[in-house]
């Protein structure tokens, strides 16, 4: 007779098949069980059933089918589901306040791409949340990446000389700020031969019915316009004396807009700081709204010329096994790039701003297409100088690249967006001695004019087959967009034995004396399974919110990660 049944953990291995049960505890959720089991449906349609439950929060539900259908089983689609009754929705564990958060909180996503043949596809990512917070509050792996999820809808076909995309971009979450585009339309010619001659064709037109959507409550004022874009660019690529490359060109552009902002009723001050351009006025209020001026047609002629040349000398004798050479090669590359562009039409203040100039501590692109803000062009003249340092060495039968470093700088002989005579001195490094080192710096400072200093660092070592050790450090003084930071972030992972493993990870803020978030977990080794332990404090501006986590996964499946995330959509992230 049966006496005693003992009970066991199964797990199919069949890829389609699994599940990860994951007791939490978040001092936003309460004690929390998240749980998921993804199963068969049909042979081209897998299903992942979620259901969990904070004690805090109350229990929620999903669903997220997967996808593959067409010919080859090519095209695919992913749908994901989640809904929760929350119990306290204005829970918070940030120093930001928040209202008006429904009790009923949702996400409803798709991502699809469909290949229609082999030339022609379409692509679609939706989103729909019940509120602004609820990516932030459930999936705080996504949200760390994509705070406001894009909705947009697009069909392209490719060809070798050309690329046309259809696109439309729709304001489907409220409380986010849009750029509606009900369509666009873009024709890209890409660079070609001109009757296989030696002079280069590249270009780009392209309609849009444009929208700048705000939040409801947010008090600003939504406008439009329609837009009519079209870019023609000639080159002529040659190499001189066997070793100089020179690259002239010479574009047009012409933009139509089917309406304006009137300048002779807008009240707007200049900002005195270099490195705002003057076209970034406020968002129009509604105490405040635009004035229209009616349609334009703007012009735009730009040209320059780009040059580079190579020197190498190689050291066949340079050998040392301590620090990764077996023969040294050195390549230096010094290059220019002269840009003229006159702008001819309106003031560009009166232009209303869709692809516009957005903030950034790096310089931008001086060439066109390349650079993007196309109601943001003003007339310009910047000349870009440089030089390429590599040092390669020969390593496993490869060429590898043992150190790199890149600097530049701009000469602003007229540069609306930054108002200093010379940008920032850049220094670009990269130095892999060994496969288990590796140090990059990425630094600009004011060395020819005022300016802002940043300077970001990482290191990569892993001294013992054990031992792997990180560290990061972002530096960023006196930028007018951003706020002044030094961020150190710190990590490791030690393997204490074939069974057990610790990782640690720390972030601290030294301009706010912040240790912003403290990251521990254990891993133990089951065989067949690892099982994870770990605990996460955050330090939100003065709110501290806190968090264990443990799970068990299978070897079989790395694709359900071990790491400490309570991101209920985890997918080894």
């Amino acid at each position: 007779m049966p006496v005693f049944w003992w009970p066991y953990l199964y797990q199919s291995l069949n890829d389609a098949f699994s599940f990860t049960v994951t007791p939490a505890y978040l001092s936003s959720w309460g004690p929390s069980l998240l749980t998921q089991v993804m199963f068969p449906i049909t042979d081209d349609i897998k299903g992942r059933i979620r259901l969990d439950y904070r004690g805090l929060r109350g229990v929620a539900v999903g669903f997220d089918p997967s996808i593959e259908y067409g010919k080859d089983k090519n095209s695919w689609a992913k749908i994901k589901t989640y809904y929760i009754q929350d119990q306290d929705p204005l829970l918070n564990q940030t120093a930001v306040p928040r209202k008006d958060v429904p009790t009923g909180r949702y996400r409803l996503s798709l991502q699809d791409r469909t290949n229609f043949s082999d030339d022609i596809y379409g692509i679609a990512n939706l989103t729909k949340l019940s509120d602004q917070y609820v990516m932030q509050d459930f999936y705080q792996g996504e949200f760390t990446v994509d705070p406001q999820p894009d909705n947009v809808v697009a069909l392209t076909k490719t060809d070798p000389f050309y690329t046309l995309t259809g696109i439309v971009r729709f304001q489907a979450n409220e409380f986010f700020t849009t750029t509606e585009r009900l369509p666009e339309v873009v024709l890209d010619i890409k660079r070609h031969a001109l009757f296989g001659g030696p002079i280069f064709y590249e270009g780009e037109t392209s309609f849009a019915d444009l929208r700048l959507q705000f939040p409801e409550s947010s008090g600003f004022e939504n406008y439009g316009t329609t837009r009519l874009d079209t870019f023609h660019q000639l080159l002529y690529p040659n190499t001189y004396f066997g070793w100089l490359s020179i690259v002239p060109r010479v574009g047009f552009r012409g933009t139509y807009y089917g309406d304006t902002r009137d300048l002779g009723n807008t009240i707007f001050t200049p900002n005195p700081n270099p490195l705002v351009p003057d076209f970034l006025l406020p968002n129009p209020t509604l105490a405040h709204p635009i004035d229209f001026g009616g349609d334009t047609f703007r012009t735009v002629f730009d040209t320059g010329v780009e040059a580079s040349f190579k020197i190498s000398r190689t050291w066949e004798n340079v050998q040392s096994r301590a620090v990764g050479l077996d023969g040294l090669l050195h390549v230096i590359q010094p290059f220019t790039n002269f840009s003229y562009v006159s702008e001819n039409g309106p003031n560009p203040i009166s232009i209303l701003q869709f692809d516009r100039f957005e903030p950034s501590t790096q310089l931008r692109a001086i060439d066109f297409p390349q650079f993007t803000p196309i109601d943001s062009i003003d007339s310009w003249t910047v000349w870009r100088l440089g030089v390429r340092n590599r040092l390669e060495t020969r390593r496993d039968d490869q060429t590898v690249t043992w150190f790199e470093l890149d600097s530049f700088f701009d000469v602003n002989l007229d540069n609306p967006y930054d108002r200093t005579q010379y940008s920032n001195f850049f220094n670009n490094v990269r130095f892999t001695p060994l496969p288990w080192v590796s140090f990059a710096v990425n630094s600009q400072v004011p060395a020819f004019d005022k300016g802002f200093t940043e300077i970001d660092t990482l290191m990569t070592v892993q001294p013992i087959a054990n031992l792997q050790t990180t560290f990061g450090h972002r530096y960023l003084n006196g930028n007018p967009f951003f706020v002044d930071s030094s961020l150190f972030v710190v990590g490791g992972y030690y393997r204490i034995d074939d069974n057990w493993g610790v990782a640690v990870q720390e972030q601290y803020e030294a301009a706010t004396g912040l240790l912003e978030q403290q990251r521990y977990s254990i891993y133990r080794d089951l065989t067949s399974w690892v099982a994870s332990f770990g605990g996460v404090i955050r330090d939100n501006k003065g709110v501290n919110e806190y968090g264990v986590l443990f799970s068990l996964t299978l070897k079989a499946f790395p694709k359900f990660g071990v790491d400490l995330n309570f991101d209920p959509t985890s997918e080894g992230q």
